[in-house]
């Protein structure tokens, strides 16, 4: 792992993997500085467009990694998605904090061995409520949410197959495989901890000719818009982790 010295902060690389709406990233930023408004400021963050270029160094030069969402798909593997997916398999298999988000979330699961495609209903978007499973009461950072809780979601492709070994953390009524665990230190979640409420409604208004004609009522997507703290809390309970592993 990185070397540190007593009183440094932390070095945790956000492996951005695409760009958000050209009409979302002029009023609110790009999926990057939701990231870095939500990790904690104890971290020395390093932003690493691996759509341009391979990511930074080795794992092991890094306290932690956090990958972004993307409008790409993980199944279409392009060459950036699959170099990526190979230094995130290194990661984890050297142990250092490793928090993926929506394609995140399915990146890690393609590179630990699981499978993910296109969700067979469909679209899952809006503001909606993860059930947590037994599993997570012991997880070093799921322990300390809610039963339930709402989370803001935007995806077409899911994580079909779990990777071996992993640990199913949590879900929604329509998507089975909304959060999990891979060892100590390797997180999935489908859902956006980085999102507001206020970007969620964005993103809804951008799509609504597209959930229109999927059939979803996106007026009744709207009205169902809330905050949703305890999911953005987990990036909070992430930074933490990483901070404790790097003083240990």
């Amino acid at each position: 792992m990185a070397g540190t010295n007593e009183g440094m902060k932390p070095r945790v690389v956000i492996l951005k993997t695409g760009t958000t709406y050209p009409q979302i990233k002029d009023q609110f930023g790009d999926f990057e500085d939701w990231f870095v408004a939500r990790l904690s400021s104890q971290l020395d963050l390093t932003i690493a467009d691996v759509t341009q270029a391979l990511p930074p160094g080795r794992p092991q030069d890094w306290h932690g990694v956090v990958i972004t969402g993307s409008p790409a798909m993980v199944s279409d593997r392009e060459p950036w998605s699959e170099q990526a997916a190979g230094w995130l398999k290194e990661a984890v298999q050297t142990n250092i904090p490793t928090f993926g988000v929506c394609y995140g979330h399915q990146l890690l699961a393609h590179a630990l061995g699981g499978k993910v495609g296109y969700h067979p209903q469909g679209r899952e978007t809006g503001t909606q409520n993860v059930t947590l499973f037994e599993n997570a009461q012991t997880d070093p950072l799921f322990r300390h949410l809610p039963p339930q809780f709402f989370a803001q979601l935007t995806h077409k492709q899911s994580v079909l197959e779990l990777p071996p070994e992993a640990v199913l953390l949590g879900a929604t009524d329509f998507e089975p495989h909304q959060a999990f665990r891979v060892g100590n230190n390797a997180w999935g979640v489908q859902f956006h901890p980085e999102f507001s409420d206020d970007v969620m409604r964005s993103y809804l208004k951008v799509q609504q000719p597209e959930l229109e004609k999927e059939g979803l009522n996106t007026e009744s997507l709207l009205n169902r818009v809330s905050p949703a703290p305890q999911a953005t809390w987990l990036l909070e309970l992430f930074s933490e982790w990483v901070i404790n592993k790097q003083r240990d």
